[in-house]
């Protein structure tokens, strides 16, 4: 199928010039091309090819990112956003035992519903704010090359689940991006070092990424030119961040400083924190390190050796090595039979770091290209592989367009993104929405528009059967099959009591090219309107859902709930009727958080209640 570059302001196709590289980081991210057939990463702010992964939102509505955030992390820590990638495909619950983490406002409304977070009176999904920072690498690149970006390779961490990668794609058209492929981070960094590129070439690797504030180790098998996944390990909140932390802790320790009164001073805590940043940087050269910096009336004496920095960080680098270990384990090999380490990730540049790592796999680790450019640099090379510039590599057939299924409101649900490499699998849970129902239909949808009436319908069954049950209950798996040949299986079962039923569709079938180019076409152009519409439709969904439950809940425990707080609620339900009917996403959402604070302290009631009654032994 002939590639297409779509002018997002005109509409108009043209002919190719530049396909980017971008590495979305949780810290830093960058954004690379390829120049000369060698990868070139992007000098985007203040000389430097880092942009640090952070939004602020200013009283004004004015949306600043990278370098022009940073100062607002302790001036203003409730409308700059930080680590969003965290929150990629995420619901609150998932991330609920570190919301501690974060210094601004995540939303908890108790359900399986994506993350938001509330800056002001506005709600915004991890998309929306990955996007900004795509938008920021993309208008980078334009102003250092002078032309048009449209097409984009980003990377994501080998262990994302399918809806943290649709998550990042919809990021990038939402940035005005057409996202030709996702691909895992540790394959990127395998390309910018020519593994991979060889067909002929049969290699087990380690990649060990030791990020700002994630690490991760994924161990790959390549062969003609497929990079298969083996095995990833990893800690999401361990990175280089905490080994300045573990420093700065020392510190305060032999300066004898108070820490009930050092820990509520955000800007000396974050001071001592960059000092220790700069040690870190410094002692991988020099042999000590030396400074003084002031708290109120005090000289605190920043001092430290190489030998004691690695003595402070050695647990801290031991549980990468455990990590490693587990990684090697699940992927049923022994370490000799890995052929090469790669070093990815600005903390790999301590000396300690790369000297634990080569004693652990006993073999001198691939650091030669800068750790904090090494994924974007790979993803440029795919990027220059899929605009046929490198003609010797072949690359596995791909689906044209998405394939999903139709969900609450007419929303489209990918579960097969666009260019993913064929024969894929991919699956997804879903539940029901209505007490007692026991059919599901199944609509199978082919396209890339957020909203199903716009994508072309493939196939439609039901999954007949299902024992009624409460809303929410069935566990009802989809599962896509797509084989070499472009057949579709679509299997729908419900787990708890086996239910299922199947279906074989043929996706591309009726499809020219022509009409393949028209349908991403008209994807882009309606780009903005079709994911404000989508966010619309999911508040509105959400609104249902807990106007539904709420009420539910009154009726069935009427008798824990005061007079007062019933007139509450039922003000706080016609505030979110009322909010429905402007189909403003925020006063929505507004609404629903207020119906939530004011039920919380009956829900809380009666769940104590249940737990005292399970404890007697009675059922809940």
């Amino acid at each position: 199928m002939a590639k297409i570059s779509i002018d997002i302001k005109t509409g108009t196709i043209k002919k190719q010039k530049v396909i980017v590289g971008i590495d979305l980081g949780t810290t830093n991210s960058l954004i690379a091309y390829t120049k000369d057939g060698h990868p070139v990463a992007v000098r985007a702010q203040n000389n430097q090819t880092i942009v640090p992964s952070i939004i602020h939102f200013t009283e004004q509505g004015e949306i600043l990112v990278g370098h022009e955030a940073k100062p607002y992390l302790i001036s203003s820590p409730e409308r700059t956003i930080y680590s969003v990638k965290r929150l990629m495909g995420k619901s609150y619950k998932d991330i609920a035992s570190h919301s501690d983490f974060f210094t601004y406002k995540i939303i908890d409304d108790n359900t399986d519903h994506l993350v938001k977070v509330r800056v002001g009176d506005k709600f915004y999904n991890p998309i929306e704010l990955s996007s900004h920072i795509l938008k920021a690498l993309k208008n980078a690149a334009e102003k250092e090359l002078n032309v048009e970006i449209n097409q984009a390779v980003i990377t994501v961490p080998a262990y994302f689940n399918d809806s943290q990668r649709q998550a990042t794609k919809d990021a990038g058209k939402l940035a005005g991006l057409e996202v030709l492929r996702i691909i895992n981070e540790p394959t990127a960094a395998s390309l910018a070092y020519g593994i991979g590129l060889n067909k002929d070439e049969v290699k087990t690797i380690a990649v060990y990424d030791l990020g700002g504030g994630t690490f991760d180790i994924s161990i790959l098998r390549i062969e003609n030119g497929v990079f298969e996944v083996l095995s990833t390990n990893g800690d999401t909140y361990l990175g280089g961040d905490d080994l300045d932390k573990a420093l700065a802790q020392y510190w305060i320790g032999t300066n004898n400083l108070p820490y009930s009164k050092v820990k509520d001073d955000k800007n000396f805590l974050q001071s001592l924190r960059l000092e220790a940043e700069q040690a870190k940087k410094v002692l991988s050269t020099e042999h000590s390190y030396q400074n003084t910096i002031t708290w109120g009336d005090k000289s605190i004496h920043c001092y430290i050796t190489r030998n004691g920095f690695e003595k402070i960080i050695s647990p801290i680098i031991e549980k990468t090595i455990q990590c490693c270990k587990n990684a090697v384990q699940d992927a049923h090999i022994s370490i000799e039979q890995i052929d090469a380490v790669v070093m990815v990730g600005g903390s790999t540049r301590v000396p300690f770091v790369k000297q634990t790592v080569k004693q652990f796999f006993n073999r001198e680790p691939y650091d030669e290209i800068n750790p904090d450019e090494v994924v974007a640099l790979g993803a440029a090379i795919e990027a220059d592989i899929l605009s046929g510039n490198r003609k010797d590599i072949i690359l596995l057939d791909v689906t044209p367009l998405s394939l999903g299924i139709e969900t609450l409101g007419g929303l489209m649900d990918v579960l097969i993104p666009r260019n993913t490499k064929i024969p894929t699998q991919a699956s997804r849970q879903y539940t029901t929405s209505i007490d007692g129902q026991t059919n599901l239909k199944i609509s199978v949808y082919q396209g890339e528009r957020e909203l199903v009436k716009d994508n072309r319908k493939l196939a439609e069954f039901d999954l007949k059967g299902i024992p009624p049950m409460p809303a929410g209950l069935p566990k009802i798996q989809i599962n896509f099959t797509l084989n070499a040949d472009g057949i579709l299986k679509v299997t729908a079962k419900e787990l708890r009591s086996g239910i299922q039923q199947d279906i074989e569709v043929k996706p591309q079938y009726g499809l020219t090219d022509e009409q393949v180019e028209q349908m991403l076409l008209a994807s882009l152009q309606n780009a903005q309107q079709d994911m404000q519409e989508r966010q619309i439709l999911e508040a509105i969904g959400e609104a249902d859902q807990i106007l539904y439950h709420t009420q539910k809940f009154i009726q069935k425990h009427a008798d824990l709930i005061t007079e007062q707080e019933k007139e509450n609620t039922q003000k706080s339900i016609l505030h979110l009727q009322d909010a429905l009917k402007t189909r403003d996403k925020n006063l929505i959402y507004k609404a629903i958080d207020e119906l939530n604070e004011v039920t919380k302290p009956f829900a809380e009631r009666a769940m104590d209640i249940a737990i005292a009654e399970a404890l007697k032994g009675k059922k809940i």
